[in-house]
């Protein structure tokens, strides 16, 4: 694998049906979404490599879907094994995030756009994925940046 990139980070917004990836800057704070990989068997792995491959993070982040209590959930579980299964695959450290609520945060402000009447379509679904794995991002640099 090529040399990382000091300052950039990727997280990624597990999901049984879609994963949600996005990359940043720990420098500049900056975050952008870059893809949702559709889950279907092992298959999402090849497109997860190219583009860990492509991006070069130097730390990887997973949102962890925990409860309004902060517990464990059968999916945060599934999110942490995922994640482990990123730290082993790539060498590379991963942080969890607590994205209690980030999906149906994405999934408010992408109804926002939507015109009235209009249903969700599988292109907004996808969107809806990248902003999850924005704002899990975002909320890792915050609460990793100087003087947190």
């Amino acid at each position: 694998m090529p040399e990382t990139l000091a300052g950039t980070c990727m997280a990624f917004d597990f999901g049984t049906r879609r994963i949600g990836v996005a990359v940043g800057q720990s420098l500049t704070g900056t975050v952008s979404g870059i893809a949702s990989v559709e889950v279907a068997g092992d298959a999402h792995w090849g497109r997860i490599d190219d583009l860990v491959r492509e991006w070069r993070p130097a730390r990887l982040v997973v949102g962890l879907p925990l409860n309004a209590d902060g517990e464990e959930t059968t999916a945060s579980r599934a999110a942490r094994r995922f994640g482990e299964s990123l730290g082993k695959r790539f060498a590379l450290p991963v942080y969890f995030v607590n994205e209690y609520l980030t999906s149906a945060a994405a999934q408010v402000q992408l109804t926002e756009t939507l015109a009235p009447g209009r249903k969700f379509s599988r292109r907004k679904r996808a969107g809806r994925d990248l902003l999850a794995a924005e704002l899990i991002l975002r909320s890792h640099l915050e609460s990793s940046a100087p003087g947190r």
